[in-house]
């Protein structure tokens, strides 16, 4: 079973700009697709970026579209949220999910790191 740990969070300036790393455990991370999202205090959790087992293709949804990137290293078992031109309604818990290639849910997540960006 893959165990997903995040990094990078951290507090940022508005317009600053971040990078974010979910270290995943096992030698079964190319299996996975891969996904972030955020959960800002007191709102629902929030889809903001996946990626294919493979890297080859990325999808966002249109309020981060541009301002976030997505990539993964499956050699470093790793995948990344570069996260720019921050704004204050940004600032979350940002989580990395792994789901099958084969399909379902996402049924791993990691613990989450905070980004805070300050106006």
């Amino acid at each position: 079973q893959v165990q997903l740990v995040e990094s990078g969070g951290g507090l940022v300036q508005t317009g600053g700009s971040l990078r974010l790393s979910c270290a995943a455990s096992g030698r079964t991370f190319s299996i996975y697709h891969m996904g972030w999202f955020r959960q800002a205090p007191g709102k629902e959790r929030e889809f903001v970026a996946a990626i294919t087992w493979s890297g080859g293709t990325t999808y966002y949804p249109d309020s981060v579209k541009g301002r976030f990137t997505i990539s993964r290293d499956n050699a470093k078992n790793t995948v990344y949220l570069q996260v720019n031109s921050l704004n204050p309604e940004d600032t979350a818990v940002y989580y990395c999910a792994a789901i099958p290639r084969a399909g379902g849910q996402y049924e791993i997540w990691g613990q989450g790191t905070l980004v805070t960006v300050s106006s």
